[in-house]
């Protein structure tokens, strides 16, 4: 499974419809309004790299109301899990 972590810069006044419409796109798993420089990070989840392009390029950056995106594509996965086995002692 691949992740890309999509930031999306949107319309102020329309950002609750775009996040709506973003979650609502087949590959993303997760939208979430941020705040700071971006309006929303969106997760994106597939089974390619090609499959990136398809849900970023030809999917979300159309969602009426998007102004601009930055995909950052995730390639190793850190979780509270692994960490707590990296440094468990044994004492199970």
């Amino acid at each position: 499974m691949i992740t890309a972590i999509v930031f999306v810069n949107a319309e102020t006044a329309r950002i609750p419809e775009v996040a709506e419409a973003i979650a609502a796109l087949e590959g993303v798993s997760e939208v979430y309004s941020v705040t700071g420089q971006i309006d929303l990070i969106a997760l994106v989840r597939v089974r390619r790299h090609e499959d990136i392009a398809v849900v970023v390029s030809d999917q979300l950056n159309k969602v009426p109301g998007v102004v601009d995106t930055e995909t950052h594509i995730a390639y190793r996965a850190y979780s509270r899990h692994d960490l707590e086995s990296a440094f468990s002692l044994g004492l199970d």
